[in-house]
């Protein structure tokens, strides 16, 4: 039996009655089973001749990896590798499995798909909940989180759920287990099983692998799983699964820090629906030039250039007739100003004419031996859909890394990659031998881990790049698997009149366009993910549009960690502009901050007084944002103490109480938003 040691905990691998045994300080072991595979036809345990560590390495100051090779007893040619992340701050540890062989033998499903991850025990008073991630709420046209209770009739009839993250309690022990995968809820790839002994089983439910993936020198590799031990009910478990996502789940720690991010594309839509123009008119150096300055003046940090800055999809290269000298000016004014660059890219498309399609033909999207049509991309050239679960992606890229070591892009905003789409059996995703629904389902599956690869490539190549993917619509890979390798962009317009069956009127379907409250009662619905995931890895959008009130309304909005700026900023006045900055310069003194701590909020959004707390339990420092629907005094003491030192957006009153927290006092004229900033500078 191998060990490994951390602060917090001690894991034995290999035991007789589990793989993987977890010891926390001062609370009783828990036991992971498994894995179990279908191997020629015969289910194969995990049983072991023997298990060896075979490295140790050091990842970052942090986290350490373990790799251990383990020999089946039944088969000895074929090895169990486990790999293991432990972070010496975390309880929650990573964990993934790699089968190797001599290519004698083959996964199956004689049975249908048989992949037994792990399985544990649920104690008799312990309370489950399914943490969904990927729930598409129609109401806001966006993904939420919701937490669904296991009822103990779930283990009596051998239901199933979907998660992808399961929490147990008893009140004075927590526990979690996770996959890093994603889909749109329900439509599950990995899946919770319960037994009537009350057994938790994680399993394989579709797409996870493909019949007759030979077990050679290539080894099959699992997603990453997560699991880990807490004292305390499943708030304490929350606030350790959060802290583990944001400092440990990654190793592109760039894409945790809470810039201000600004994207040109709402102007875009502006030229389009407000405007009569082409998406595209504005799409030039003049315009960027502008839009930089006013964003200087705003305090924002990234800088996005939405769709259109190309010459050729797939090529990612500057478009000329747009940009003459190739962007180089756009790079220096971002540069003189200490701010970063960003660029709309399509993974998925290559134009007809481009290099990249030249390079790949043998890489479009097939569906059933046929290739879609290539079709218009935002008023530029025709592209084909292109399949990331095939060489395409290291193409991808590899025209990634260029474009961050040559233009200096340091931020990607990818779009539209549709999680079903490619059945060919030319790809890396099932061949002639599987059936167009299994090479389906198998493409369905690998997208998301093809995506979290492209990240970790370019990454590991250019640390200082940040991805975020697009999810504003649904069939999107949606859940832990891409989050811990880069960030989500969650809200685009919000709902469309489609959304509630309502008659269209003219070409401007989206029922949240102007400033005001409406758009941010959407926008801060799904900051319900803060508990478990840091709000700062779900990049959503609000509007800077004067007047002063409705500019306090997104910023109160985004500064709990959203991050997100779009609109037309060259016409918003010289005060307005000034106010984003002022309120932006206190943010950036305490955003670690607030960062580091989940919201705790107050009313419901939309409601007379809707309040979120975001203070550091260590420091103090941090932010209380209230918004008001009504003309009324707001009260409100804190849960947490505070920085005696504040500056607040309006008029306040800030009384600091005998236990270190503060009663705050704020009377509403009229329907607004107030910040009260402790630990910045008046």
């Amino acid at each position: 039996m191998q060990t490994v040691k951390t602060p917090l905990y001690q894991l034995e691998i290999g035991g007789a009655e589990s793989f993987i045994t977890y010891r926390g300080n001062g609370f009783a072991p828990r036991a992971l089973k498994g894995p179990v595979f279908e191997v020629d036809g015969k289910l194969l345990p995990p049983v072991f001749s023997s298990v060896v560590l075979v490295s140790e390495t050091k990842l970052n100051a942090a986290v350490t990896e373990y790799r251990f090779d383990a020999a089946y007893s039944a088969v000895p040619e074929m090895t169990l590798t486990l790999v293991v992340r432990a972070a010496k701050g975390s309880p929650v540890l990573k964990f993934r499995y790699l089968l190797s062989g001599d290519g004698s033998h083959k996964l199956t499903k004689d049975n249908g798909e048989r992949l037994d991850y792990c399985a544990l025990s649920a104690g008799a008073g312990e309370r489950l909940t399914e943490v969904r991630f990927s729930e598409f709420n129609e109401l806001t046209h966006s993904f939420c989180m919701n937490e669904v209770p296991v009822e103990e009739s779930f283990f009596e009839n051998g239901f199933d759920v979907m998660g992808p993250l399961l929490a147990g309690t008893d009140g004075a022990e927590s526990f979690l287990l996770a996959y890093e995968h994603g889909s749109q809820y329900p439509d599950a790839f990995i899946h919770y099983c319960f037994t009537p002994e009350r057994e938790v089983v994680l399993s394989a439910k579709k797409g996870n692998y493909t019949a007759g993936t030979v077990i050679g020198k290539i080894p099959f590799e699992t997603v990453w799983f997560d699991f880990g031990v807490v004292k305390g009910g499943t708030d304490e478990l929350a606030a350790a699964f959060r802290e583990f996502q944001l400092k440990y789940a990654t190793l592109n720690l760039e894409s945790r820090k809470p810039y201000i991010f600004y994207n040109t594309w709402n102007y875009q839509e502006r030229n389009k629906w407000w405007n009569r123009k082409a998406y595209l008119a504005d799409m030039d150096e003049k315009r960027m030039l502008e839009e930089i300055d006013a964003a200087h003046k705003m305090g924002i940090e990234v800088f996005v250039v939405d769709t259109g800055w190309y010459e050729k999809t797939g090529d990612w290269i500057v478009s000329r007739e747009r940009f003459a000298d190739g962007m180089k000016a756009v790079k220096a004014k971002l540069d003189e100003y200490g701010m970063k660059l960003g660029l709309w890219i399509g993974p998925t498309l290559a134009a007809v004419t481009s290099e990249a399609y030249r390079k790949n033909p043998g890489c479009r999207i097939e569906w059933n031996g046929e290739a879609p049509e290539p079709k218009p991309i935002w008023e530029t050239e025709e592209s084909y859909g292109m399949c990331i679960v095939s060489p395409y992606w290291e193409t991808l890229a590899d025209t990634l890394i260029s474009l961050a070591k040559e233009l200096g892009v340091s931020y990607f905003k990818w779009d539209a990659i549709e999680q079903y789409g490619c059945n060919s059996p030319n790809h890396f995703h099932g061949d002639e031998g599987n059936t167009p629904e299994e090479r389906a389902d198998s493409y369905a599956f690998q997208v998301g881990v093809y995506m979290a690869k492209i990240v970790d490539k370019v990454c590991a190549a250019c640390p200082e790049v940040i991805i975020d993917f697009d999810i504003t619509e649904g069939r999107r890979s949606v859940g832990l698997g891409f989050l811990t390798a880069g960030k989500y962009f969650l809200i685009n317009n919000g709902p469309y009149f489609a959304n509630y069956n309502l008659p269209c009127e003219d070409d401007w379907t989206n029922i949240f366009v102007a400033p005001g409250a409406p758009r941010t009662w959407i926008c801060r619905t799904p900051l319900t993910f803060d508990k478990w995931i840091p709000s700062v890895l779900f990049l959503t959008h609000y509007l800077p549009d004067d007047p002063q009130n409705s500019q306090d309304l997104n910023l109160a909005s985004l500064i709990l960690g959203q991050n997100g700026i779009w609109g037309d900023l060259p016409a918003i006045s010289e005060e307005g502009k000034g106010r984003f900055d002022e309120v932006l310069s206190k943010y950036k003194e305490v955003r670690e901050d607030i960062t580091a701590e989940a919201a705790i909020k107050s009313g419901m959004t939309g409601s007379g007084f809707e309040c979120y707390e975001k203070l550091s339990s260590k420091t103090g420092k941090g932010v209380v944002c209230v918004f008001s629907t009504v003309k009324d005094t707001f009260r409100y003491i804190t849960r947490k103490k505070t920085d005696r030192v504040f500056w607040a957006s309006v008029p306040v009153a800030v009384t600091p109480l005998a236990d270190g927290t503060s009663l705050i006092e704020i009377t509403f004229e009229e329907p607004g938003a107030a910040m009260v900033f402790f630990g910045a500078s008046k």
